[in-house]
C-alpha cells in the first residue's frame, strides 16, 4: 500500500512493501555497511553551538569532509537495503514469503546475513515499515481539518484517496504481486492485522484526547474502529480486483466510488442500512 502525505496528495496505504527498480547508480562495496541509525566506527559530531558541529569548530575544511564523508556512507547505507528489498521482493514474488528464507535474501543480494537483518530486525519488517507512514499522515489529517469536519469525514476521506492511489501507474507493478505475496502468507495476514490494531489504537488515542472523552468511554475507539474498517475493506477490494486483472483508471474509479459509498455510511449511520424486511 502507498503512504499518503499530505491532503493535497495522499500516498499510498502502508501495509503494502515497497517495491523499486534498480537504480544505474548503485555502488558495489557497500554490502555490509552498517544499518541506517547504527553507531558510526568514528566519533560522532556532537553540537558545538546553534548550526556549528565540532568539525566545522576545528575547521572549514575537515567540517567539510566530515559532512561528505557521511552522506557517502548514508548513501551507501541507503543502496545496500534497496538491494536487500529488491532481492526479497523478487524471492517472494518467485515463490512466497513462508518459503523464502533470510539467508536466501542475503545471497541474492550479495551481503551476508547478519546485514539483513541489522537493516530488518525481524523478516515482516522486509513487506511492512514497522512505523507505517500513512499513520503519521493520517493523523496529521485529522489534526488539520478544518473546524466543522468531522474525525469520520476527514479520516474516511484520507484513507478513500490514499487506497485509490493503488490504481495509478507508479503502483501498478508492484501491487498485483504484493497482493499475491501477502494472501499467501499467513504470518504477513497476522502482522497486517497487527498494523491495522495499531493504526487504529493511535487514531482513537487522538480522538480521545482531542474529545477530552474519559477512560473507558466507547466513542474514541468506535470512531477509529470504523475509519480503519473502512480502510482494510478497501485494501481487500483492491486486492481482489488487481488479481481478477483490473489495474489502472479502472481500479482507482472503482475504490473511489466504493470508498465513498462507504464514507456515506460512516458519515450518515448505519440506521437504515441492511433493515430486515
Amino acid at each position: 500500500m502507498a503512504p499518503p502525505v499530505t491532503r493535497a496528495a495522499p500516498p499510498p496505504p502502508v501495509p503494502l512493501p515497497v517495491h523499486r527498480e534498480p537504480r544505474r547508480d548503485e555502488e558495489p562495496g557497500a554490502a555490509d555497511s552498517p544499518a541506517p541509525g547504527a553507531r558510526p566506527t568514528g566519533r560522532a559530531e556532537a553540537p558545538v553551538a546553534d548550526g556549528v558541529t565540532e568539525g566545522d569548530a576545528a575547521g572549514p575544511g575537515r567540517g567539510r569532509r566530515a559532512r561528505r564523508g557521511s552522506g557517502i556512507r548514508e548513501r551507501r547505507r541507503q543502496q545496500t537495503r534497496d538491494r536487500i528489498v529488491d532481492a526479497a521482493s523478487d524471492l517472494f514474488t518467485e515463490r512466497g514469503f513462508d518459503a523464502v528464507s533470510v539467508v536466501e535474501i542475503a545471497q541474492r543480494a550479495g551481503v551476508v546475513e547478519k546485514t539483513v537483518f541489522n537493516h530488518f530486525p525481524v523478516k515482516e519488517g522486509l513487506v511492512f515499515e514497522a512505523d507505517p507512514p500513512m499513520r503519521a499522515a493520517l493523523l496529521d489529517a485529522v489534526r488539520r481539518r478544518p473546524a466543522g469536519e468531522s474525525v469520520s469525514a476527514a479520516a474516511g476521506s484520507f484513507v478513500v484517496g490514499a487506497v485509490s492511489l493503488l490504481g495509478s501507474p507508479a503502483a501498478a507493478d508492484g501491487v498485483a504481486a504484493m497482493a499475491q505475496v501477502i494472501r499467501g502468507s499467513r504470518t504477513l495476514q497476522i502482522r497486517e492485522r497487527e498494523i491495522l490494531g495499531e493504526l487504529t489504537g493511535s487514531l482513537a488515542e487522538l480522538i480521545a484526547e482531542e474529545t477530552g472523552a474519559q477512560p473507558g468511554q466507547i466513542e474514541p475507539w468506535l470512531a477509529a474502529h470504523a475509519v480503519l474498517g473502512l480502510y482494510a475493506s478497501l485494501l481487500e477490494l483492491a486486492r481482489d480486483r488487481v488479481l481478477a486483472g483490473v489495474s489502472g483508471p479502472e481500479l482507482s474509479a472503482e475504490l473511489r466510488r466504493q470508498g465513498r459509498r462507504g464514507l456515506a455510511l460512516l458519515q450518515f449511520g448505519l440506521a437504515g442500512y441492511a433493515k430486515k424486511r
